[in-house]
């Protein structure tokens, strides 16, 4: 009875994480995803992945799957929006062959709606937003074992600012796009809202967008949730030495 139970938590544990072993997992976005990761490719030593919320992804599969040896790589920019991603999608991206891919973007393409509002040539529209993000990943479905499509995000409680209103339509076609081609959905968006019932905006990210480790723990707990990380096996890991 007893040299089973450890056999039958495996099992339950291959279904659960989707990612499998020697699988590659590559994060692109914008500055949230960068987070001062190494050029050209964000991974290996000396914090290649960077320090936001792909560190942490990586930080804790590799800890609680070891045995996994997934390769996790941050392809993100700061200041891109979905015109720059589609610029750059075939070296970053196709030609790098990931197993899985997870994309976060939009802040930029609604940020500079606000804060360059006479400049409208910077401006991504609602319209081609959707059309581009389709465009991209219809682009890398056939090669990728899974695809992960996060939200952008403004951390704002108020669903009526004006900036969070605009955040969230942008947040609804990632939605849509998910749904369409299979995806996983991350709703970041979501991910900020049980702290901000003790906390001001401000707590987690000064400006509203970049966030603290404390807001990158929070999107990376969104996004291992996603894919059936079990958190058990970080306890397990520090009995067992798994």
């Amino acid at each position: 009875m007893n040299t089973q139970v450890p056999d039958q938590n495996i099992q339950k544990d291959v279904i659960a994480l989707k990612l499998n072993r020697g699988q590659r997992l590559l994060m692109i976005g914008d500055s949230i995803t960068d987070c001062e990761r190494k050029y050209p490719y964000g991974e290996g030593l000396f914090q290649g992945v960077g320090k936001g919320y792909v560190a942490l992804v990586d930080a804790l599969l590799q800890t609680a799957y070891p045995e996994r040896n997934i390769r996790v790589t941050n392809m993100g920019i700061s200041g891109n929006t979905v015109r720059d991603l589609k610029a750059r999608w075939s070296r970053d991206v196709l030609e790098l062959k990931p197993d899985w891919l997870s994309v976060m973007i939009g802040i930029n393409d609604v940020w500079r709606q606000f804060d360059q509002p006479s400049i409208p040539e910077s401006h991504v529209n609602l319209e081609e937003y959707e059309t581009t993000l389709g465009e991209l990943v219809d682009a890398a479905l056939p090669g990728l074992k899974g695809l992960v499509l996060m939200t952008p995000f403004f951390i704002e409680p108020n669903p009526e600012d004006a900036m969070r209103k605009r955040m969230d339509a942008y947040g609804q076609v990632t939605r849509r796009i998910a749904e369409r081609c299979g995806a996983i959905f991350v709703d970041t968006q979501a991910a900020f809202a049980p702290a901000l019932n003790y906390m001001h905006p401000t707590a987690l990210a000064s400006d509203r967008v970049h966030p603290t480790l404390s807001g990158h723990m929070m999107i990376a707990r969104a996004f291992l949730q996603a894919i059936g990380f079990d958190w058990g096996r970080l306890e397990a890991a520090s009995h067992d030495g798994l």
